[in-house]
């Protein structure tokens, strides 16, 4: 008979901590020091990483649609 084994959950500031440690230390230090497998911290790294380029991404694009709507409007008044 197979045990259904328990997933931990890391909570958001765990996970930030764990990224400071890993960019401090190296993932594999961090990774020991926190009893966590390394591919844990290259995870949230990578989500992290896709998190912050998509923000900028839409930052970029909700100012260059800013600019847009802007010159239309010079042009409607023209």
């Amino acid at each position: 008979m197979m045990t259904k084994k328990i997933r931990k959950i890391h909570t958001d500031e765990f996970k930030k901590e764990a990224l400071a440690l890993a960019e401090r230390n190296g993932v594999s230090k961090a990774a020991k020091e926190l009893g966590i497998h390394e591919s844990q911290i290259y995870s949230w790294r990578a989500k992290t990483t896709k998190k912050a380029s998509t923000s900028q991404r839409e930052a970029e694009l909700a100012a260059e649609v800013a600019k847009l709507k802007r010159q239309l409007s010079e042009q409607a008044d023209v």
